[in-house]
């Protein structure tokens, strides 16, 4: 694969926020704070077809507009870890035919500590022989340096050889945050540019008073990041994975003042207006949090009616965006009730036409 045009890299996010800016002026947005990524490695999953071709075989991904087949022998969007584990784990399968055989997919996960998942995904069933393969192929590569977990995946099949999930240490203002991620879960896919997303929501909400409520909480990215700045923090995710990381990340980091609820922001919702009642929140007082500041990292289709109705009564909203319009659509109503107080660009997708921006939002 060709290096990025790292020298074109200061233009197209130039142009991202010119159309960032033109998206939020008509709701009377500050100068937008840009903060950058880095131009090479900067994204720490990836996923590849496996391409077999006689005795030969190597990593391939479709464009996206011609679906035309690429052969990718390096990856300069993907972190180094990754890069490097691609150049030994391919010369290990191709002499493995147990390991090889239908193999159609290989999907990494890497942190910034050093530390890496691979998934090797198959179109057939899993049994003993490849067990054995593969703790011999994870063994050899360990060897090499690698701080490893392999899995295998195929229909209905899950075969971890220790553990799916890896710990993540990133460094926001001089702090090290511990956060587990697990495989075939959400995470923020570029640490570098995750590390100014978490120290912008910081200094937004430093010197905050009351509590905070966060809505789709993920592993506790924020949520953690953020405890110090609040009495409580309440926070709902849906996704048991992601639950039982954030859970673990509290324990890991020492907050004392951080509580999950697995539920969506939806259920949440009709919990608060009394729509309905959930067995999930037997034991929560709702009525000792004093929420006066909500965080909102939506879907791509931004929020719900209902949700955006409710997120509009607090008096400090900040919300994080993958999808500028729907941002827009969903400030049409909160802009009646809110003043943006100041707005980011998150440059998570380097070359490509994806924006993820920040809106801190203070009552009128």
């Amino acid at each position: 694969m060709q290096n990025l045009p790292i020298e074109g890299y200061a233009a197209q996010l130039a142009e991202k926020h010119k159309k960032l800016t033109a998206l939020l002026a008509p709701f009377g947005a500050p100068d937008i704070q840009v903060f950058d990524s880095p131009p090479q490695h900067y994204r720490m999953r990836a996923e590849f077809r496996v391409w077999h071709e006689n005795d030969d075989l190597y990593h391939i991904m479709f464009d996206s507009h011609t679906r035309r087949r690429c052969r990718i022998d390096s990856f300069p969007v993907a972190s180094r870890l990754i890069n490097r584990m691609m150049q030994s784990l391919l010369p290990r399968l191709k002499t493995s035919e147990v390991l090889r055989r239908r193999l159609f997919q290989i999907d990494y996960l890497s942190t910034l500590s050093d530390k890496i998942i691979v998934s090797l995904l198959y179109h057939k069933t899993l049994d003993q022989t490849w067990l054995q393969a593969a703790q011999d192929l994870k063994a050899d590569l360990q060897q090499q340096g690698f701080a490893l977990e392999l899995i295998g995946r195929a229909s209905k099949q899950k075969l971890c050889l220790a553990q799916d999930f890896v710990d993540e240490v990133l460094t926001v203002n001089g702090k090290n945050y511990i956060y587990r991620q697990v495989e075939n879960s959400f995470t923020q896919p570029n640490a570098a540019v995750n590390c100014k997303m978490l120290h912008w929501a910081q200094a937004c909400t430093q010197g905050s008073q009351g509590d905070l409520l966060e809505l789709y909480c993920g592993n506790g990215n924020f949520s953690i990041a953020l405890a110090h700045n609040f009495r409580k923090v309440l926070a709902t995710e849906i996704a048991k994975p992601s639950v039982a990381a954030a859970q673990f990340n509290i324990a890991a980091n020492q907050i004392d003042n951080l509580q999950i609820i697995r539920m969506s922001a939806e259920e949440f919702t009709q919990a608060m207006n009394g729509v309905r009642e959930f067995n999930r929140l037997r034991g929560i007082d709702l009525r000792e949090y004093q929420c006066d500041t909500l965080l909102v990292d939506p879907p791509r289709a931004g929020l719900d009616a209902d949700t955006l109705n409710m997120v509009s009564r607090y008096a400090r909203i900040l919300y994080i965006s993958c999808n500028p319009h729907s941002l827009c659509d969903n400030l049409q109503t909160l802009c009646r009730t809110h003043r943006i107080e100041k707005a980011a660009l998150f440059d998570q997708f380097p070359y490509t036409e994806h924006m993820e921006s920040g809106v801190w939002l203070i009552r009128k």
